[in-house]
């Protein structure tokens, strides 16, 4: 009898230990954002990010970006828009941009007060301009878009 106890804590024992701890906090769950979290203007030096939340896991979003630069001591600049519809899982939204490149893909994760945004592929915007950057929350007034 006891060798069937131990046999069971053993058991016991080793499936709590390998079993997924999802339900536990950890630096890598993914968290459920709020859409008064992630409406507004977001900027991040030269680029603006104009995000609405339309419910059923959409967003609306438009992207504008400037890359500036000198030539012969003038300044110059090349710019790039992008507007769409996104869907978001959790903390996470996946947006290309209407008329992009089918290898486009702008992943934004929100977090405390900011938008971390990672653009992967060609987008269709102007040379050496990119979506990528840490954006922090100009405005949580909703946003006007197709305007600068």
């Amino acid at each position: 009898m006891r060798k069937l106890i131990f046999g069971l804590l053993l058991c016991f024992t080793t499936a709590s230990l390998l079993a997924p701890r999802s339900h536990q906090a950890s630096g890598s769950e993914q968290k459920i954002v709020t859409a008064a979290q992630v409406n507004g203007t977001w900027r991040y030096k030269t680029k603006t990010l104009k995000v609405w939340a339309l419910g059923q896991q959409k967003l609306k979003v438009e992207f504008l970006g400037t890359y500036e630069y000198k030539t012969a001591g003038e300044l110059m600049a090349n710019t790039g828009t992008g507007s769409g519809i996104a869907r978001i899982e959790g903390d996470t939204a996946i947006f290309r941009p209407e008329d992009a490149d089918e290898e486009c893909k702008i992943i934004m994760r929100f977090t405390e007060g900011k938008v971390i945004v990672e653009q992967e592929g060609g987008c269709g915007f102007g040379h050496n301009v990119t979506a990528s950057g840490t954006y922090r929350k100009a405005s949580s007034s909703k946003p006007k878009f197709g305007e600068n």
